[in-house]
Formats: C-alpha cells, sequence, structure tokens
C-alpha cells in the first residue's frame, strides 16, 4: 500500500494508492453484508484514513486501487468498490457526527455540574470565619482549589477533546465523496 500527490496544483486530486492480491484484502471478512454494504478490513482503513490526514482536509482525494487479480464474480468491479468505500466512508463520518454530539452533551452536564460543585465550595468556603486560624484559612483554601478542580472536565472537553473529533469526521466526510478507481491485474 502507498500514497502519494499526483500534483501541486489546488484542483489536482491527492492520490492513495492501494495494493491488495484480491478483493478479499479491501472488506472485513466477517461481515456477512453484501460488497455495497461491507466494512473495510481494519488495516486498510485505517492506511486509508492515515494517508488522507497527511493532506489538507478540504483537498480532493483519490484512491488508486489495485487489484493482483479481478474478482471472479464481478465483471466491473469499479462500481461495487466505489459505493462500498463512499457507503463506508459516509457512515464513518456520521458515527463520527454521533460521538462529536454525545461528547459536547457530556461537556454540558459536566459544566452544569461542576459549577454547581464550585458553587457549593465557594458558599460553604465563604461560610467559613475569616480568622487567623490556619485550619480555617487552609480548609477555604482547599474548598476555592477543589471547586476550580472540578472544572477541569469541561474545560478539557470544550478545549481540547471536540475538535480533533471534528477534525477525524472532515476526512471521513472528505473519503467519502473521493474518486475511486480500480486496476485489476489482466
Amino acid at each position: 500500500m502507498s500514497a502519494s500527490s499526483n500534483g501541486s496544483s489546488p484542483n489536482s486530486s491527492h492520490l492513495i494508492e492501494v495494493k491488495l492480491a484480491g478483493l478479499h484484502q479491501l472488506f472485513n471478512s466477517m461481515d456477512p453484508s453484501p460488497f455495497h454494504e461491507r466494512d473495510l478490513d481494519h488495516d486498510a482503513e485505517q492506511f486509508i484514513v492515515s494517508w488522507a490526514q497527511e493532506y489538507p482536509r478540504r483537498d480532493p482525494l483519490k484512491l488508486l486501487v489495485h487489484l493482483g487479480r479481478p474478482p471472479e464474480d464481478v465483471t466491473d468491479p469499479q462500481p461495487m468498490i466505489a459505493e462500498s468505500v463512499h457507503h463506508y466512508f459516509e457512515y464513518r463520518a456520521d458515527m463520527t457526527r454521533r460521538e462529536l454530539r454525545q461528547l459536547m452533551k457530556e461537556g454540558r452536564v459536566a459544566l452544569l455540574i461542576g459549577l454547581a460543585f464550585l458553587g457549593l465550595c465557594d458558599l460553604v468556603a465563604q461560610s467559613l470565619p475569616a480568622t487567623r486560624d490556619s485550619w480555617h484559612a487552609m480548609l477555604r483554601e482547599g474548598l476555592t482549589i477543589i471547586g476550580w478542580v472540578a472544572m477541569w472536565r469541561p474545560l478539557e472537553i470544550y478545549l481540547y477533546r471536540w475538535w480533533p473529533v471534528l477534525a477525524l469526521e472532515q476526512v471521513y466526510r472528505n473519503l467519502s465523496v473521493m474518486e475511486v478507481e480500480v486496476k485489476s491485474a489482466a
């Protein structure tokens, strides 16, 4: 398996080449669905996605599949493979979009819990007497720190975790519309 760019102009597609001995290497052999609905083989998917991530997300891509031997039961594998690849990556994009929505929902819940806990800690800290007693001062500071630590999870989600998921969804969307060409050994 290999990948390359077939030009440097902005309108040219980045080429991802996959060299296979047979069609069975492209699809998950454990999936009993018809070819157009089958999952791609995990290694083939990872290879294609890793090369797609090397290029700018909005640049057009082209997948060139080299088959060492043509499939016996299909006269022209081009439409079947193109449909299968497009269907699979559209499905992965949809699943990644759902994952992003779930992550944002988790972030909202974590934010509400974190804010409530921070407010409670601040309320308790403010209710402690402001004396020179080191125990009270340490307890007040501890409650303030614990309240802010409770905000770590929503901050992590809203600052760091959402954008890699969104980037992966964009890669899958780009892969779901890429041009697919199949060359079989004669």
